[in-house]
């Protein structure tokens, strides 16, 4: 099964492909989408999808994991994130594409085995349980494999 995590932001959106074989995880690939903070939202919002069709036109998931934020620390990150959010969530459903959130708390138990694990915590973990040969970059990038293996495991406990 092929899954494909993402870390949504409006000038950053992080993705994780990963094949899950039994018990066994592989990471395909992972990065960013990027923005330039020039373009205006619709802009911004296009190439989000853009890119995201292209990732689900390479690899075909089966499945796509969000994280899903339930607090913002300010309103006016909220709302773009928001945004990109529901790209992302029209993205699979125009697939037919099953999505499922999971919040930072499940990400970092499902990953580190401890809710309020650090980020660096969580990066090693990630690099270990799919074998990278380095911490994976950018965090935002990261953030999106940790989705996946949290979607992942989920999915071995029937969730």
């Amino acid at each position: 099964m092929i899954i494909l995590g993402i870390d949504p932001g409006t000038a950053t959106t992080g993705f994780g492909v990963i094949r899950k074989m039994q018990d066994r995880l592989e990471c395909l690939d992972y990065g960013t989408i990027q923005t330039s903070p020039s373009s205006t939202t619709p802009e911004r919002l296009k190439i989000l999808s853009d890119g995201l069709d292209k990732l689900m036109k390479k690899y075909d998931p089966e499945i796509m994991a969000v994280e899903n934020i339930y607090f913002f620390k300010n309103l006016k990150t909220a709302l773009p994130v928001s945004q990109a959010k529901g790209v992302i969530l029209l993205a699979a459903g125009k697939k037919g594409i099953p999505a499922k959130e999971f919040t930072p708390l499940q990400v970092k138990m499902a990953v580190a085995g401890y809710g309020r694990a650090e980020k660096k915590q969580v990066q090693k973990m990630i690099q270990r349980l799919l074998n990278l040969k380095e911490l994976p970059k950018p965090d935002d990038a990261a953030d999106a494999l940790a989705v996946a293996v949290c979607c992942a495991r989920g999915l071995d406990r029937g969730l």
